[in-house]
């Protein structure tokens, strides 16, 4: 038997779920033919790719080769797909772009809308995600991102300062923030930013509600729950009282950032331009200081 790309893929897939369950259903393949595949791999290499735990499956000295095997060849591979993808001038073609979701929701999609009208022949694959996608390996053509600290390995551009504010319902407005209920994204998120922030303007005892993202702060500060920190385009278009001045400990910058292989290609080249026109429109509302 000799082995292919396939086989490696298994083997990889397995060594990063650590079972063979998990690693079936992330290659669209069941159970069992996982587990025959993996016997024949190892029949084929004669030797145990990896020790079976009650907690799962560890990868052996054999096991662990041929991940990082893998790890080259899909590194090889996507390489040149981005090559190739960077070669194409005309713009057309799928274009996949990855965004926050409160961004999506509330920025980004008319100015989808109005991007699909300009360039009909690209097709827009859009992946909405907290979790920086890794662009490397073209999960993401394009990516719109909140960060301070882009990765060195991408390129693009800062659009933007990102800035927030406190908000709440105007039933809050005459009360100090420190006597308020507070709304925060928990401990999970940015690496508890938002909490430390609610902590040191009312006290970690004021806080009536966590939420583990971003996406349904706004929610539930219009429900009334409590009072929170929210994006200035999102507050102020909501109509919530902003409660305090702009909050510097918690702005980020609003980036739009590709792979150096791609940021000649005519569908790349044309989406960045685009959205760097149209963030510059709005830049004050995002910016909090229309």
């Amino acid at each position: 038997m000799e082995l292919d790309w396939d086989d490696f893929r298994l083997v990889r897939a397995i060594a990063a779920s650590g079972g063979l369950t998990r690693a079936a259903d992330q290659l669209g393949i069941n159970h069992s033919t996982a587990f025959r595949r993996l016997a024949a791999i190892e029949a084929a290499v004669e030797a145990s790719l990896f020790e079976r735990h009650r907690a799962g499956y560890a990868p052996t000295a054999a096991g662990a080769a041929m991940v990082e095997a893998a790890a080259r060849m899909e590194a090889d591979v996507a390489q040149f797909t981005r090559a190739i993808a960077g070669q194409a001038q005309d713009p057309a073609g799928e274009l996949r772009i990855t965004a926050p979701a409160s961004l999506v929701a509330h920025v980004l999609m008319p100015m989808l809308g109005r991007f699909v009208a300009r360039h009909p022949r690209i097709r827009l694959d859009l992946v909405v995600s907290e979790e920086a996608l890794n662009l490397s390996r073209r999960d993401a053509d394009i990516a719109l991102r909140a960060s301070d600290r882009p990765p060195d390995t991408l390129v693009g551009r800062r659009l933007a300062t990102i800035n927030w504010a406190v908000y709440g319902r105007a039933a809050f407005a005459e009360r100090p923030l420190s006597e308020c209920p507070w709304v925060v994204p928990g401990e999970a998120v940015a690496g508890g930013r938002f909490v430390r922030f609610a902590a040191a303007r009312g006290g970690a005892d004021r806080v009536a509600l966590t939420l583990n993202t971003v996406l349904g702060q706004r929610e539930a500060i219009e429900a009334g729950i409590g009072i929170g920190p929210l994006p200035c385009w999102d507050g102020d278009a909501a109509g919530l009282v902003r409660l305090s001045g702009l909050e510097p400990d918690l702005a980020t910058g609003l980036w739009l950032l590709t792979h150096p292989d791609l940021r000649h290609a005519g569908r790349v080249r044309a989406f960045m331009d685009f959205m760097a026109a149209e963030i510059a429109s709005r830049r004050p509302i995002i910016e909090g200081v229309s």
